[in-house]
């Protein structure tokens, strides 16, 4: 099978998991939202916008991981805080009704924290696949989703999000932890361009730190308009030596 590169966050167990959100987060309004509950829409519009934005922003964090890790460190926290905001709307339903959520020990939350999602196969049509693969993870939690009681659904979504913020904290981690390594293709291209700007005829090496130096133009002050040689460490190096020196 040739894999669409475009497609290739579905692998993800993050993705996996924000979408089995989203299409619970769309039922779970849909069955309790009642007119009483949410005379105005507007718990329902803000419960599914903060569920689309989780999934939507790995999406684009991994869209963009190709061209920026920063980029995408960024969206996936936004994807994680958008998740725990949602977190926070099933424990306030919960407490609405004089309720909190399942101790971590109560057997059916336990029941719920040790289904894990399959590995997926998604044959020769992937975008197919990874969709039937989806319905196909969210099916492991029938007995919950499919509650006509709005706790024990409630309490499901609430595990489930816990689940998915902790494994956005560890993809954070990691992504992190390559950005310092390495950095993204944007990082690496600054890179590139600022050692072919060093790599200038009779460029001398920065007294500071060691660094090649590349020429500049003073912008401002009594050196205005003079030529001189800048660190191509800068800013995080300074040193500078005069044009006429070398």
């Amino acid at each position: 099978m040739e894999l669409d590169s475009s497609l290739g966050y579905r692998y993800m167990d993050t993705w996996v998991m924000s979408s089995v959100i989203l299409l619970g987060t769309y039922h779970f309004c849909e069955k309790f939202l009642e007119y009483k509950f949410d005379p105005k829409g507007r718990q329902y519009d803000q419960m599914v916008q903060a569920a689309r934005s989780g999934k939507a922003n790995i999406v684009e964090g991994a869209a963009r991981a190709s061209t920026s890790k920063e980029t995408e460190m960024k969206l996936t926290d936004v994807a994680r805080a958008s998740l725990t905001e949602l977190h926070s709307d099933y424990e306030d339903w919960l407490m609405r009704r004089g309720q909190v959520p399942w101790h971590k020990n109560n057997p059916e939350a336990q029941k719920v924290f040790n289904i894990h999602f399959d590995h997926p196969e998604y044959g020769d049509d992937f975008l197919y696949g990874s969709c039937v693969h989806v319905l196909n993870q969210k099916k492991k939690f029938a007995q919950w989703l499919d509650s006509d009681d709005s706790d024990i659904f409630a309490n499901c979504m609430i595990i489930l999000l816990r689940r998915a913020i902790k494994m956005l904290g560890g993809q954070l981690k990691a992504l992190a932890d390559a950005f310092e390594k390495t950095g993204g293709f944007r990082e690496q291209l600054t890179a590139v361009r600022t050692e072919a700007r060093a790599k200038q005829a009779n460029a001398p090496l920065c007294p500071e730190c060691g660094k090649p130096m590349h020429r500049r133009t003073a912008s401002s002050g009594k050196n205005k308009g003079k030529e001189f040689w800048g660190c191509s460490g800068y800013p995080e190096c300074r040193g500078t030596r005069r044009f006429e020196d070398v």
